[in-house]
């Protein structure tokens, strides 16, 4: 019975580090961009492997420094919402699809 106790208080930490990092206008656009991108490149099968999108291509897309990005970045994979890799000299951002599943769970009160 403890477990499921401890496991949901990390369950609720988790869920509220997902939130405290989305409640930022420009990493929830930064992230939103990221689907967008990871979508679009699964759909066509262009550029990127599966999933993927590089981040140099929608750093265009914002008024913000390069810097800045790099923050909201670092903020969102702490998060766990994205994965970051470095290929070459690029850096490729992918959506973590287990806790976007989890935080749906979670917010339609849906047990897994």
């Amino acid at each position: 019975m403890a477990d499921g106790k401890n496991r949901k208080q990390m369950d609720a930490k988790k869920m509220a580090r997902v939130m405290k990092a989305l409640s930022n206008p420009n990493r929830l656009e930064l992230y939103l961009e990221i689907l967008k991108k990871c979508e679009a490149s699964f759909e066509t099968g262009f550029k990127t492997e599966c999933g993927e999108c590089f981040v140099s291509d929608i750093m265009d897309s914002f008024n913000i420094g390069a810097p800045t990005i790099s923050h909201h970045l670092k903020e969102l994979a702490g998060a766990d919402l994205i994965t970051t890799e470095r290929k070459g000299k690029f850096l490729v951002a992918r959506i973590n699809e287990d806790t976007i599943d989890q935080v749906g769970v979670i917010l339609s009160a849906r047990k897994k």
